[in-house]
């Protein structure tokens, strides 16, 4: 029996003491229609009656999958772990809140860029630059992922909570990131409120992979994102040793 009185020196953590998702929450039939049987029709219904070539609609699908699945096991994870009621087993556990943050983004960037490669083989015969794709997916995957991660770190047990907090968060930043509209097509606010967005910069890189036109510098796309992702993770990090210096 675990003592009440928690130690210092031990990490107050609510994800999983081994650092990755479990199997039965990436399994969870919301992660896999949320991920890519909302982003594929939602994507349909606004192309729907504009004649667009396949071309030009795969990168943006390929983008949306990739963010609403690689930001949906953080909000997903740390939840279940709060309500399986293994606070006390992950009290004890030697591996630092560093390394089991570190973890879940890791589950987060792998299940998404392997569900973003099945609207990726629509398009796969249009692709002009693997190196800016390839970039777009992985980096994307790691700032999405530590968003995620992000989102799930408000002390809550409740699964719906946290994705209610995340769906909030999540579709109005698909308005603002060029998925539907281009970056130079869009209202002056929605070009002042596109950099905001780290979806903007993933999604120009996917388009310049597939043959189209870069909207911002691909250097400052690769930069903006790994600063998305390092800017979520410290926040998370930030927001976890209040809440377990908060529950000494």
């Amino acid at each position: 029996m675990l003592p009440l009185h928690r130690p210092a020196h031990r990490n107050c953590s609510v994800e999983n003491s081994r650092g990755d998702a479990p199997p039965t929450a990436i399994a969870e039939p919301s992660v896999i229609s949320f991920g890519i049987v909302f982003p594929l029709f939602f994507y349909l219904a606004f192309a729907a009656g504009r004649s667009l070539p396949t071309g030009s609609m795969v990168p943006g699908i390929v983008a949306m999958a990739l963010f609403f699945t690689a930001s949906a096991i953080g909000p997903l994870v740390t939840p279940w772990e709060r309500q399986a009621r293994t606070f006390e087993r992950l009290v004890t556990s030697p591996a630092s809140l560093e390394a089991i943050l570190c973890g879940d983004v890791l589950a987060g960037m792998a299940f998404g860029a392997l569900l973003s490669l099945v609207p990726l083989l629509l398009g796969v015969a249009q692709i002009g630059n693997a190196g800016c794709l390839l970039l777009g997916i992985v980096l994307g995957a790691l700032a999405f992922s530590s968003m995620g991660v992000l989102m799930a770190s408000p002390p809550t047990n409740a699964p719906s909570q946290i994705m209610m907090l995340s769906s909030l968060v999540r579709l109005p930043l698909i308005f603002i990131s060029g998925v539907f509209v281009p970056h130079a097509d869009m209202p002056a606010w929605g070009q002042w409120l596109a950099p905001l967005s780290p979806l903007s910069y993933s999604a120009d890189l996917i388009r310049v992979g597939f043959g189209g036109t870069a909207y911002f510098p691909v250097p400052f796309d690769i930069a903006a994102l790994i600063g998305f992702a390092a800017l979520f993770l410290a926040t998370a990090r930030f927001i976890h040793r209040v809440t377990c210096d908060k529950a000494r």
